[in-house]
Formats: C-alpha cells, sequence, structure tokens
C-alpha cells in the first residue's frame, strides 16, 4: 500500500507539480488548501490510516503555518509524531530556526527541485517507520541524525554544524551525484559563481574526517558533474 502523505498548501500549481510528482513516484498525496482542511484531514487519519508525512506550507490564508505545526505537536495521536517538512518562500537562517523549534522535521525553501523534495521525503518516511533511533548508514558509516552524531568504524567523528548538514545531505542522495549547486543551495539558499570553490573546500574538510584513514574512500567526485556518498552499487564494483 502506498505510503499517504498530506500536503497543505495554498499554491494550486505548486501543489498540482507536487501532488503529480510523488504520485509517479509511489506515494498517495493528498491535498489541502488551508490549515482548517489541513487538520481536519489529520484528525480523521489519524483514527483510521495516519499519514506518513505532512508537506507544510508556511504562509497559508487563514493560520500561520508554525502555529499549525505547534497544534499538530501538540495532539496526542499519532499524528503528532508525523514528520513535518515545512515549505516556505522565506529562507533566511532564522526562519529555518524558528520553523524547526515548532517542530518541523526538515525546512525546504521555494523554489526547490522536485528530485531534493522527493530525496527528504523518502528519508523522513523511512525514519518514520523505524523504532530505533533514526540513523542512516553507508558501509561503516554511520549516521544518527536524531542525535546528529557521526562514526566510522566505531570511531565518533566531530563535525562542524556545517560539515554534518553537507554529510546528511550526500547521505539523503546515497548512490546519487548531488550538483554544486544543489549542495550550496541547501547550505545557504543562495548561488553565485563563487560558490563552487566553497563547496571543494567543505568537501575537502568533510573527506578528511570522513575518509582519511578509512577505506574505502566514500565521498567521491564525478567530474563534470558533482559529489556522491558512495552507495551500494559503488562497493559492489
Amino acid at each position: 500500500m502506498a505510503q499517504r502523505i498530506l500536503m497543505i498548501e495554498d499554491d494550486h500549481r505548486l501543489a498540482g507539480m507536487v501532488v503529480t510528482y510523488l504520485t509517479q513516484n509511489g506515494f498517495d498525496v493528498h491535498h489541502a488548501e488551508t490549515a482548517r482542511d489541513g487538520l481536519a484531514q489529520l484528525r480523521l487519519a489519524a483514527a483510521a490510516q495516519p499519514f506518513a508525512l505532512i508537506l507544510l506550507d508556511l504562509m497559508l490564508p487563514d493560520v500561520d503555518g508554525l502555529d499549525v505545526c505547534r497544534q499538530i505537536r501538540a495532539q496526542a495521536l499519532p499524528t503528532g509524531a508525523t514528520p513535518i517538512v515545512m515549505l516556505t518562500a522565506k529562507g533566511t537562517t532564522g526562519d529555518k530556526v524558528s520553523g524547526l523549534d515548532h517542530g518541523a522535521d526538515d525546512y525546504l525553501p521555494k523554489p526547490f527541485e522536485l528530485d531534493e523534495l522527493l530525496a527528504r521525503v523518502r528519508a523522513l518516511v523511512r525514519r518514520g517507520h523505524q523504532v530505533k533511533t533514526p540513523k542512516i548508514q553507508a558501509h561503516d558509516l554511520v549516521i544518527d541524525t536524531a542525535a546528529r552524531q557521526v562514526s566510522r568504524a566505531g570511531q565518533n567523528i566531530h563535525l562542524t554544524p556545517r560539515e554534518y548538514a553537507l554529510l546528511e545531505f550526500l547521505a539523503f542522495h546515497r548512490g546519487k551525484v548531488v550538483t554544486r549547486t544543489m549542495i550550496w543551495e541547501h547550505l545557504y539558499d543562495e548561488y553565485d559563481e563563487n560558490t563552487s570553490n566553497v563547496v571543494d573546500v567543505y568537501i575537502r574538510y568533510l573527506r578528511n574526517k570522513i575518509d582519511k584513514g578509512f577505506d574505502p574512500p566514500l565521498i567521491l567526485t564525478k567530474w563534470g558533474e558533482g559529489y556522491m556518498l558512495r552507495g551500494d552499487e559503488e562497493a559492489a564494483t
């Protein structure tokens, strides 16, 4: 049975694109145009078939998205633990922190790539079905996304917040190439001609901590394309 997703978004064009794309990728997506409609759908679903994830717009016509997020988290129902991805045209660090502080699990500024949205949705849905602390593992690298801790071959690795964000982003896309533009926009929400060098620098920092002294190297360069965290297929070859 397809995983059910609720999108609370008043932008009809964006909602239509997202619903179509996620449906094509195996999800059962429901759309609510207002906070009131969305909360009503959540309450009805909680007793029967809860949603696996909520896509929540910050700027809704009737109730602020942050208030909706807070209401969802306050519910003493399975709905209260449902992963939430906040969608918004606001992309400052303060906005992100506010969304996360109100209970959102992830924050995606508009405009966004549908492929990136899909990757984040899959990662959060996967986490939601885990009973233990949500972890991402790539070979002997373990990323505890709840504690934001990283280890390789049993050795704890200290990362700066920016390095951790980059590694987690690569892990969400493991086995797939991510471009420098995608990385920059995930970390900083803007792009110019100087950003490629900055991304390369952070990749080098990360390699020094994740790959140096370990085998095989996990952070791969795809020349002319971008970077990739080694997946199962790359391990086999």
